[in-house]
């Protein structure tokens, strides 16, 4: 997705969950326990999109700190010029009730799955 969107022309921002284990951003900048983070590649230096983590070095009121947030705490990515991008929900992650005794537990979906949505 931000090599969709910065392909496109346009600059690609992340939500990140603050509060989340792991997570090292800027706290003055945090709002309702979240973060929106510009990880264009002319806002950032050493870009890391890895499958564990994102990180990177940012400039925050004229200060340059390091980010890093564990892929578990972004929650989406979108263009910041169209508001088009993808919401990362785990509302899958959480297992299904047990059946009721006698019941036969039919087959499920993966658990913990993210799911996709548009945003626009």
């Amino acid at each position: 997705m931000h090599e969709w969107i910065s392909d496109s022309g346009c600059t690609p921002h992340l939500v990140v969950d603050a509060g989340m284990a792991g997570v090292e951003v800027p706290v003055q900048y945090v709002k309702d326990g979240k973060i929106v983070l510009n990880v264009s590649l002319s806002a950032t230096a050493h870009l890391q999109l890895g499958n564990d983590e994102v990180s990177f070095s940012g400039r925050f009121g004229g200060v340059s700190m390091m980010v890093r947030a564990p892929i578990a705490a972004v929650l989406a990515i979108y263009a910041r010029e169209t508001g088009q991008g993808m919401i990362f929900s785990d509302d899958d992650a959480t297992p299904p009730d047990a059946p009721a005794s006698g019941e036969e537990a039919k087959p499920k979906a993966p658990a913990g799955r993210a799911r996709l949505k548009v945003v626009k």
